[in-house]
């Protein structure tokens, strides 16, 4: 397993937690996680890549290892922000290579676009988004928020880390259990009461009070100069579902002027776990 270095540095008021490896001579490369994951969740596509990188990945605030925000809501946007900032304290002269999955590519998607001349190549993990529908009006949301605040969103507690593996394995079976293993010992830590319970803060359960409408978000992507690079895996279920809705596809696909896309088979919506050494080698050979 190759070898990572943690290191904690100020990013908008949230100490951000940072996992790299590789020589930091080497060309840049920053992985951004999903909502709930961690960066080491990285780990198995690091090992799996051929050529020398400097390979950096944050936890997100509130995930893993990085602070919280303090509040009952985290704001989409302020992830945004913190990659802004983060950029430019990793390559503050260069545009950089991102890969994003999830949430992570959703964020890196947005940046892409309000910053263009900030990324040079974007490869989108399974976070392309299903096709949009109406999304509840402004009240309804609002009203949601509201009720969530009262309620009680701890995260649900295992009795040991193997539980918490075992329950991995569970939900997805092409995880081994050295991988599982692996995994819920990064994504969990173990709470007061001796059980073990994800590394999140629970307020990132709560759904955002406002959403940014989907149309909004393809006009940012319209004016993202870098190539883009989308990566499904072929049992998430995702692309069927933009798939099966022409003009929701043609309207994200639209958005860019130098799209390509693969797909990962034997892969769900975790491909970084599922088929590392796949994306390994898609990642490498669309960067290089």
């Amino acid at each position: 397993m190759t070898p990572s270095r943690s290191t904690t540095v100020p990013i908008r008021g949230v100490d951000y937690h940072l996992r790299s490896w590789g020589d930091a001579g080497a060309p840049l490369l920053v992985l951004l996680h999903g909502s709930q994951d961690v960066s080491a969740s990285w780990q198995f596509v690091v090992d799996a890549l051929e050529h020398p990188w400097h390979v950096v990945a944050p936890d997100w605030r509130g995930h893993g290892l990085s602070g919280r925000s303090g509040a009952d809501t985290y704001w989409f946007p302020d992830y945004v922000a913190d990659l802004d900032a983060l950029l430019e304290r990793l390559s503050p002269e260069r545009p950089a290579r991102l890969v994003g999955h999830s949430m992570g590519a959703q964020v890196a998607a947005l940046y892409a676009g309000l910053r263009p001349e900030r990324v040079a190549r974007f490869v989108n993990v399974d976070g392309f988004g299903p096709p949009g529908g109406r999304q509840d009006p402004t009240h309804r949301r609002l009203a949601r928020w509201l009720a969530q605040i009262g309620e009680d969103t701890s995260q649900r507690p295992y009795e040991s880390f193997d539980e918490f593996a075992l329950r991995m394995r569970s939900e997805n079976p092409r995880l081994d259990e050295a991988r599982s293993r692996f995994l819920a010992e990064q994504w969990g830590e173990l709470a007061p009461d001796g059980t073990v319970v994800r590394r999140a803060d629970p307020a990132l359960k709560r759904a955002a009070p406002l959403a940014i409408p989907q149309d909004d978000l393809i006009d940012c992507w319209r004016r993202t100069q870098a190539s883009v690079l989308w990566v499904d895996g072929a049992q998430s279920g995702l692309w069927a579902r933009l798939a099966s809705d022409p003009q929701a596809f043609e309207a994200r696909a639209g958005a860019y002027g130098d799209l390509r896309i693969e797909h990962v088979e034997d892969a769900g919506h975790n491909v970084h776990h599922d088929q590392p050494e796949r994306l390994a080698r898609i990642v490498e050979a669309f960067m290089r």
